[in-house]
């Protein structure tokens, strides 16, 4: 045992033994790597330290912002109003201190692989664009032209100037196409701004150009093969007048607005919209840019590129317009101009607006302009936003709303419908004596007499006048216009666009008379836009609500079945205000303008009494001058306001035709109809349809 057990003690004192060696070799390996990586990093950071450093001290991160496709716009029914269309692009990125010279070797590779000489580019070139061609052709050649002595006294600007004004004439006027075609793409690339795309050519870029420029890109510093894209409008000049427009690349930001787009990430040549909708919705529409960030030498070299932030193009609008709808109403108005602008030679325009008065959901806005020179209609649907006129008796309801209100009537108040003499002042009178009415007969025939007796009282005289002065406070004129406001009429709607005119307010003066050609719209003028509120404000118990084109705004999508992208916004019905008047007055009014268009004695009833949707609402006719060589024409504005169902309304409108001067032609009450009638027939298809 004694014997075993030495052994074994043996055999583990001889691996004891072993393992320390093994151990002190593996740590001599170690040490020596270490050493060899000491060495190496001591070279690295002594004999080889400063050129390394030189290297990172000349590689430089810039950033390029790459614009991206606007979001599209949709009527209310998801047809396409405005599409982009895309467009083979030929870009230029100015890198940073690139010099004239280092451009024109750029331009000269680039007229290997695009054409560029169309007549417009190459009228384009200027007598100095050539001179500065001569002088990067042989710069000493071209300074040797000017004494130290003369470059001493001037300053660099003044220097340049000078020696390309000393260019021989002659060299200016011996150039090939080859060379002009050289000079004309140069002209596009000195329009660059630093790390910012330029577009050097997206107009007709064939298939050929586009492969020939990617395949030589490593040879074009800053020039890219892309795409681009262009507003496409499948509806034409249907609505184009709202939807507007954008800057082309040339005109980039409004110089006006530099400062607000500059700090939002703008680059001065970027598009964006100058009017419209593309206006109002340019936050929504610009889109998200895609953000390039490349990494240069210190010969401004690209050796690197990265894309920090992909770029995502503009949201989509959907708005509240229907399209179809919208082209029927441009065509009603139209088709009623046509019949009428023979005998009226001072008749060239016509506005409509349609809109859901409980939502505030412009339907339709129409304008159209009648060309008599060129014998045609022009889309002018921005007229219906931007033109105010004097309404007529369309705005009897809101008079007789404020007289309700201040207290100078009460309901079911008579009057007599009998001309009126004040003293100094012509007679006033409706259009036939009416004899003794109510309110609401008033509306229904439109007295003009019954609103002079409410505008009368306002100002303080409760009798009839009956030839002597009337007595008068001016402050009624505010007083009533308060009132008005309270409908939208002679304020602003609160529509989502870039402008609207609020119309004229005539002067306040010590004059009775004035304010009773107020009181049957005679006075102070109001926009279609603002007809259509006040209508509406009617229609909907009173309650005021901001007219709209934005319906929704949508997530971009890129599903090739053309659904769209999830709704990122949406607009809700907004109420402005109620009128402060009480819930019976309105009801009168209603009742009222029922009575015009379904009663016998109504001045709309011959062209409604038997229409089946149940249509309320006011005619308006308004006395107007003209000037035409001088000399004052007597014309009138045509106006229809109005509502159906009367009893539960959802679609309004208002019409205004201008400048008439045929009596008894009644294009309003011809226009309002087909309007209404367009409405109807759409939602009884389109209902059939739904229940198929």
């Amino acid at each position: 045992m004694i014997f075993k057990n030495g052994v074994v003690t043996m055999k583990k004192k001889k691996r004891k033994g072993q393992l320390p060696f093994r151990l002190n070799l593996v740590f001599l390996v170690v040490f020596v790597l270490f050493s060899i990586l000491i060495v190496q990093l001591g070279v690295v950071q002594i004999l080889d330290g400063e050129s390394y450093q030189e290297k990172i001290d000349h590689t430089i991160k810039d950033t390029t912002y790459l614009p991206v496709p606007r979001g599209k716009i949709y009527d209310r029914y998801h047809n396409t109003v405005v599409d982009n269309k895309p467009l083979y692009s030929i870009t230029y990125t100015p890198p940073k201190n690139v010099q004239a010279k280092e451009k024109l070797e750029v331009a000269d590779k680039l007229a290997t692989y695009i054409s560029m000489d169309d007549k417009k580019s190459l009228d384009k070139i200027t007598d100095r664009d050539k001179r500065e061609y001569v002088f990067l052709q042989d710069e000493e050649k071209a300074n040797d032209r000017l004494s130290e002595e003369e470059a001493a006294e001037l300053s660099n600007a003044d220097q340049y100037d000078k020696v390309l004004e000393r260019i021989p004439d002659k060299d200016v006027k011996s150039f090939t196409d080859k060379q002009l075609e050289v000079i004309a793409i140069k002209k596009e690339l000195d329009k660059g701004l630093e790390l910012t795309p330029q577009i050097i050519k997206n107009k007709n870029v064939t298939a050929k150009e586009y492969a020939q420029v990617a395949e030589h890109l490593d040879e074009l510093p800053g020039v890219n093969a892309t795409t681009d894209w262009n507003r496409v409008y499948p509806y034409k000049d249907t609505f184009n007048s709202l939807l507007g427009s954008i800057t082309t690349q040339e005109q980039g930001i409004p110089s006006e607005k530099e400062d607000y787009f500059l700090t939002r990430g703008y680059n001065r040549n970027d598009r964006v919209g100058k009017n419209g909708l593309e206006e109002e919705y340019e936050e929504l529409l610009r889109g998200r840019k895609e953000q390039v960030q490349y990494t240069n030498d210190k010969n401004n070299v690209v050796i690197d590129s990265d894309v920090i932030v992909p770029g995502e193009r503009g949201k989509d609008l959907v708005l509240t317009i229907d399209m179809e709808l919208q082209e029927k109403v441009d065509k009603v108005i139209q088709k009623e101009m046509k019949k009428a602008v023979g005998a009226n030679p001072h008749m060239n325009d016509a506005m409509a607006v349609v809109m859901n008065p409980k939502t505030g959901e412009l339907l339709s806005v129409s304008g159209q302009h009648y060309d008599r020179k060129k014998g045609k209609f022009e889309n002018a649907a921005y007229q219906a936003l931007y033109d105010a006129h004097r309404p007529g008796s369309s705005v009897k309801g809101a008079t007789v709303l404020s007289g309700y209100q201040s207290g100078v009537i009460k309901p079911d108040t008579y009057f007599t419908d009998a001309p009126i003499k004040i003293l100094g002042t012509p007679k006033k009178g409706s259009w036939q004596n009416m004899g003794s009415i109510n309110e609401i007969t008033a509306l229904q025939r439109s007295s003009n007499v019954y609103m002079f007796y409410i505008a009368l009282r306002m100002g303080g005289e409760y009798g009839n006048p009956n030839g002597r002065k009337a007595k008068f406070d001016t402050d009624a004129f505010q007083e009533m216009r308060n009132y008005y406001r309270q409908f939208g009429l002679g304020t602003e709607t609160g529509v989502d666009y870039p402008f609207e005119s609020t119309g004229y307010e005539g002067p306040v003066e010590h004059n009775p008379g004035l304010l009773m050609d107020f009181a049957i719209g005679q006075y102070d003028t109001f926009t279609t836009l603002q007809l259509g509120q006040y209508v509406s404000t009617i229609a909907n118990d009173g309650y005021r609500v901001r007219p709209h084109f934005l319906k929704e705004a949508r997530e971009p999508s890129s599903s090739k079945d053309g659904e769209l992208g999830s709704v990122f916004k949406s607009v809700d019905t907004d109420v402005l205000n109620r009128i402060q008047m009480d819930d019976k007055y309105v009801k009168r009014v209603q009742e009222g303008f029922r009575r015009v268009y379904q009663t016998s004695e109504g001045t709309a009833s011959s062209y409604f009494q038997n229409v089946d949707y149940k249509p309320a609402g006011k005619t308006g006719t308004a006395e107007n001058e003209v000037f035409k060589d001088g000399k004052k024409i007597n014309t009138e504005n045509l106006t229809l306001v109005g509502y159906a169902p009367h009893n539960d309304p959802e679609v309004a409108f208002a019409v205004v035709v201008p400048n008439t001067t045929k009596q008894g032609e009644h294009i309003n009450s011809r226009i309002g109809k087909g309007i209404l009638d367009s409405y109807f027939d759409l939602k009884e298809k389109r209902d059939k349809k739904k229940s198929k």
